[in-house]
């Protein structure tokens, strides 16, 4: 009985860490994507393909998931790529 609190105990002082890694604040990833986006735009308009641009840039092929999950989530203010 002993060991196997231990052991819970363990786990979860183990795994808490992993846990709020997990959480987004939406908000501000969106606010960021924006701001990323207007860096971007001129790439756009001149020809580059968003997927030839997300390719080079490791920031906005994370906004273009966070855009896919903030949509996909409802969240308030995300808009589609």
């Amino acid at each position: 009985m002993i060991r196997t609190i231990c052991l819970a105990i363990t786990m979860s002082a183990l795994l808490a860490p992993r846990a709020d890694a997990g959480i987004i604040d939406w908000q501000a990833e969106l606010q960021r994507c924006r701001e990323l986006r207007q860096t971007v735009a001129p790439l756009l308009q001149a020809g580059e393909g968003i997927s030839a641009v997300g390719r080079s840039n490791r920031s906005v092929r994370r906004c273009i998931w966070v855009q896919r999950m903030a949509v996909r989530k409802k969240i308030p203010g995300a808009e589609t790529w």
